[in-house]
């Protein structure tokens, strides 16, 4: 496919560099072709582009407060399902208690991100204690469970008939966000080979979202040895070193963690305030032209975001602008305000979302007009 007509072109009153130095009384807004890496245009309006009365219809900003949902399973795959289309599933696990069987997607490869607690992740490959704020990616097709015997609260995202992959970095070299050496592994270690005495255990597989059982008169996961390049892997958040620059409001693809087929895994993290005066301090507006937004927030304050506590999570999508609320202009632009102080997982969907059940039960109804100046508070209200 040839690629989209594009050559710069500039009309009326602009500034020099997109997301620096607008110009007086002015709001940025970009149009964008494919997530910030295609042809972009930026325009400079009078008014904020997020300063409607009322949405009418089905697309409209959403927010979910995954803190409500109060039911737990020990099975994953009764989890709730928040969120998905063709290529993607997006859970919120909840547990407090040991799988009392082995897991197996054969749907794609699951990524695990550790919201609270901690657990013994016991697979295929080894054994490894996992923790708040890893991600764990565990190759399609592998067998798994956990044990616990405290609150333990996951994201789960599946990349349904697809792998993840690492995105390339291009100029800024490999070792750049983080090095692929901070990976830990699995280990045939002593928890894993103690556990391989256990005998009866069952296998649920999915396939088709569709489980099957294996009954197993011995615990399968009795691997004495292994090699090869197909392996799970952990990475937590604080291995992660964002990019940034002084000058210039970097967009969220550089912040990009995992790729997918369809979507991509971003991961913000604090980072230092731009501290240029011209530079934009706050993520511009922006329209979600060729992708849904999802953002799980996880701890911290996020001040491009009023009224958002850990644990909620937004959906903006195509064909809406978004950006700051509009105490973050203010928020940002302090003196004394040097870091953000934040972290959250962003996952961008070419394909629009379907809105589960689950994810309508916990729905902050008001949230389509939190960007309205005089709404100081974002009152939830369930549907």
């Amino acid at each position: 496919m040839a690629d989209w007509i594009s050559f710069p072109k500039s009309e009326g009153t602009t500034s020099r560099q997109a997301h620096a130095d607008l110009p007086e009384n002015t709001y940025e807004r970009e149009m964008g072709k494919e997530g910030f890496f295609g042809p972009a245009t930026q325009f400079y309006h009078r008014h904020p582009p997020t300063d409607w009365t009322s949405i009418e219809g089905p697309l409209k900003p959403r927010a979910f407060d995954t803190n409500e949902i109060t039911s737990q399973t020990s099975n994953p795959w009764h989890s709730s399902i928040l969120l998905s289309n063709p290529h993607t599933q997006i859970r919120l696990w909840k547990t407090s208690s040991s799988m009392n069987r082995l897991a197996r997607n054969s749907d794609g490869d699951l990524l695990f991100f550790i919201h609270q607690g901690e657990a013994d992740l016991f697979c295929d490959h080894g054994h490894m204690r996992i923790v708040e704020g890893d991600y764990i990616l565990l190759p399609r097709g592998t067998l798994w469970r956990i044990e616990t015997n405290d609150i333990f609260n996951a994201l789960l995202m599946e990349a349904s008939g697809d792998h993840f992959r690492l995105p390339d970095k291009g100029l800024v070299g490999q070792h750049a966000i983080f090095d692929p050496a901070m990976f830990e592994t699995p280990k045939l270690n002593k928890q894993f080979l103690a556990q391989q005495s256990e005998t009866h255990w069952r296998v649920e597989v999915k396939r088709r979202n569709t489980i099957s059982t294996i009954n197993y008169p011995f615990n399968p996961l009795d691997a004495v040895g292994w090699h090869g390049t197909l392996v799970p892997v952990k990475v937590n958040w604080r291995d992660i070193r964002p990019l940034m620059s002084h000058r210039y409001h970097v967009p969220p693809s550089a912040h990009t963690t995992f790729v997918a087929n369809r979507f991509v895994i971003c991961t913000f993290c604090p980072r230092p305030i731009e501290s240029d005066p011209g530079a934009l301090k706050v993520p511009f507006y922006h329209n979600n032209d060729d992708y849904d937004e999802v953002i799980f927030y996880h701890q911290g304050e996020f001040f491009s975001r009023d009224n958002i506590h850990p644990g909620m999570i937004t959906l903006h999508p195509s064909g809406l602008t978004h950006g700051p609320h509009p105490k973050a202009f203010a928020i940002g632009a302090k003196a004394e305000r040097k870091a953000t102080n934040e972290v959250a997982v962003m996952i961008d969907t070419r394909d629009a979302l379907e809105i589960h059940s689950d994810a309508h039960l916990v729905e902050c109804q008001s949230y389509v007009n939190s960007w309205r100046p005089q709404n100081d508070k974002n009152k939830r209200i369930k549907s």
